[in-house]
């Protein structure tokens, strides 16, 4: 990040936080967003980014400030993206500089990893003494991972790795393959993980029952928490409601239950269906009839504490 885009960045910040309260009447519920996507496709190799995408071009700090304008969003978790392999280790060099320079909302990251690749082990380790660093992911729903890859005994091995450094696992992956979501779990007891994007169950799907058992299955590991993001992303753009969203979200409510649960944006994915602002008030709503102090947990208590987060 040079220095236009740091001032930028703080301009826009600085007066989203001046015309919050005046805005957003609602907005004085502090956000964390533990699922803050940006990439530079200057700096970035994003292969599964095709060209015709409508999110095929740079999302910068500034444009997330413009996107969270007003929603009091105080501070956010970087979530990797699937850089090229090769631009890992830039990836930490990128994100640790953003965190440091204390510019934006951004104050953690989870970046990427192949946990059964051979180099694995060399390039994890000094991550657990990089305080912003809190984890790794690597997606497990692309075209070319099949079914059961998150299973070998590589993979398995790599995630035991994290535990005993530290650091957590983002689970992404297909919903017909939470189970073996769980199995991996119950393998690595001594690993955090995140369960991204609610498993990944389409809004658009009609039958959730077999998504609901191995959710409710999932979320009896203590050593898993629920992240409440991306399901928008799957709805029709355009045409989606709230009440779409609603079954899907309050079943990993209640599964996980009030400590176990974390908002996340997932801008700028989310705009495939939503704005950044449409996805937080449609939660808003949906958990509105819950108690202010669950609320709290949902938005900002349990990600602070999930990861660690310095107080302001």
């Amino acid at each position: 990040m040079n220095r236009r885009e740091f001032l930028g960045t703080s301009l826009a910040i600085a007066g989203s936080a001046a015309l919050a309260t005046a805005d957003e009447p609602n907005s004085a519920l502090p956000i964390v967003d533990t699922h803050q996507h940006l990439w530079d496709l200057k700096k970035f190799r994003l292969p599964w980014i095709k060209p015709d995408a409508p999110i095929n071009h740079s999302y910068l700090p500034s444009d997330y400030a413009k996107a969270t304008h007003g929603l009091n969003v105080v501070k956010a978790v970087y979530m990797e993206v699937d850089v090229d392999p090769k631009q890992q280790p830039e990836e930490v060099e990128y994100i640790t500089e953003l965190c440091k320079s204390k510019e934006t909302p951004t104050v953690a990251a989870v970046v990427s990893g192949r946990p059964n690749s051979d180099g694995f082990k060399a390039y994890v380790t000094p991550l657990r003494d990089n305080k912003y660093i809190k984890g790794i992911r690597q997606v497990l729903h692309g075209e070319s991972t099949p079914s059961g890859y998150c299973l070998t005994k590589e993979f398995i091995k790599g995630i035991q790795l994290l535990g005993t450094l530290g650091l957590s696992f983002d689970l992404c992956m297909r919903a017909p393959e939470l189970p073996d979501a769980t199995k991996l779990i119950d393998a690595c007891p001594d690993t955090r993980f995140i369960l991204d994007h609610c498993g990944n169950e389409p809004v658009t799907n009609k039958d959730h029952t077999q998504w609901k058992r191995d959710m409710t299955e999932l979320a009896k590991r203590k050593n898993v928490v629920g992240k409440v993001s991306g399901i928008v992303a799957s709805a029709k753009p355009g045409e989606w409601k709230v009440d779409d969203l609603a079954p899907i979200i309050n079943h990993v409510l209640e599964v996980f239950g009030p400590e176990r649960v974390m908002f996340g944006g997932d801008w700028p994915v989310c705009t495939l269906a939503a704005t950044y602002r449409q996805w937080v008030e449609a939660l808003k709503s949906i958990v509105k009839e819950r108690p202010p102090e669950e609320q709290k947990k949902l938005f900002y208590d349990n990600a602070a504490k999930f990861y660690r987060l310095e107080k302001s």
